[in-house]
């Protein structure tokens, strides 16, 4: 459920459902808005499941599970991975150290099992785990004025500079916390944590104090992380081994054990995996399926992952799971019953403000 749905509502939005959350897929006209964010600054409902870690063990404990080494100082966080005993990554998390806690973010269906998993596995450490997710609003602020927004509404602090880093002050008289994120839009972006009850006033002051900034939805935020080449969840992730997907941000070759870990070691000292991940420009206005496949001449090379029009591009483009050692740039692309001359592209298709810190990195 949206924490400020009447809001939304107000604004015209049509909701939708990501991973069983209720979302804004858009207010009206969503490519229009996806350039507003390109050139100016947009701000989104972000929905995650929130875990809250505690208790003198916390630490150890997450860093035992997940694929990322859990920072020790207050006010730094990483993104990180949990994988199964395969390697295929079953859960994406981002963990940010806010002191005597830690503060997780997972998609939203993620939450409850996960901590119900990782607390029947507590033994005799002190830790208790627990779902906060419906304590806080989390509102992402994304485009080549995004730290220009920050600034003109956040009192007594400096925006973060550092990725995964975060700073607390206030916006207008409510608390927040403002995290540096990741870039998956391929802009400047920031998340801004506040409690529930201050979703509303923490929204209104992100829309029209200050720099006014643009509301969107996921359909705009999907077609941005597209054009920045940013792999998501449910259409790349899932189930992949991040060796795959270049995922090297989400792993720590050098910390101990982990489930999973073995698996992602071979396939690193081996020095490639099976597929790679890549970008496609296709001919055409059709836009193929998920898990389209993807032909070398006559030879079955890859599938399709996700694909869209690109509102800048004007072009229809895709991510692509393919051979690793594929040396073809020139491939065709099954789109429904007929076949689409595809080129393979170097990611990101279009260079923002920002660079996605998920752009596949291969050794």
């Amino acid at each position: 459920m949206s924490v400020i749905e009447s809001i939304h509502t107000d604004h015209g939005a049509t909701f939708g459902e990501r991973d069983g959350r209720t979302i804004v897929e858009h207010f009206g006209r969503p490519e229009r808005t996806h350039r507003a964010v390109r050139n100016g600054v947009g701000l989104l409902e972000m929905a995650y499941g929130v875990i809250v870690v505690e208790g003198d063990d916390r630490l150890e404990y997450v860093d035992n599970v997940v694929s990322n080494r859990v920072p020790e100082e207050d006010g730094q966080g990483c993104y990180a991975l949990v994988l199964g005993p395969q390697g295929g990554i079953e859960v994406e998390l981002y963990v940010y150290n806010a002191g005597e806690r830690l503060l997780l973010f997972t998609p939203p269906s993620e939450a409850e099992p996960l901590a119900e998993d990782w607390s029947e596995k507590v033994f005799i450490q002190d830790v208790d785990i627990r779902v906060a997710t419906d304590d806080y609003a989390i509102f992402g602020v994304h485009g080549p004025h995004a730290t220009e927004k920050i600034a003109s509404v956040l009192n007594g602090a400096a925006s973060p500079d550092r990725r995964y880093s975060f700073i607390r002050g206030t916006m207008g008289d409510e608390g927040v916390t403002v995290i540096r994120t990741d870039a998956l839009t391929g802009e400047e972006s920031y998340e801004v944590i506040c409690g529930a009850d201050d979703a509303e006033a923490v929204y209104s002051t992100l829309e029209t104090q200050g720099l006014n900034a643009a509301p969107f939805g996921y359909r705009t935020f999907e077609s941005l992380a597209l054009e920045a080449g940013s792999p998501l969840f449910e259409t790349e992730l899932e189930g992949t081994l991040p060796n795959v997907l270049g995922l090297r941000n989400a792993l720590d070759f050098e910390k101990g054990c982990y489930v999973g870990q073995e698996v992602v070691s071979r396939v690193e000292n081996r020095g490639q995996p099976s597929r790679k991940l890549v970008g496609l420009r296709l001919d055409g206005e059709a836009v193929p399926a998920s898990e389209a496949a993807i032909f070398d001449g006559d030879s079955s090379v890859g599938e399709v992952t996700r694909a869209g029009e690109s509102p800048l591009l004007e072009d229809v483009i895709a991510l692509a799971l393919v051979d690793y050692g594929l040396e073809s740039d020139e491939l065709t692309v099954r789109v429904g019953g007929e076949e689409a001359a595809a080129t393979v592209t170097e990611l990101p298709f279009l260079e923002g403000s920002d660079r996605s810190d998920r752009l596949p990195e291969y050794p």
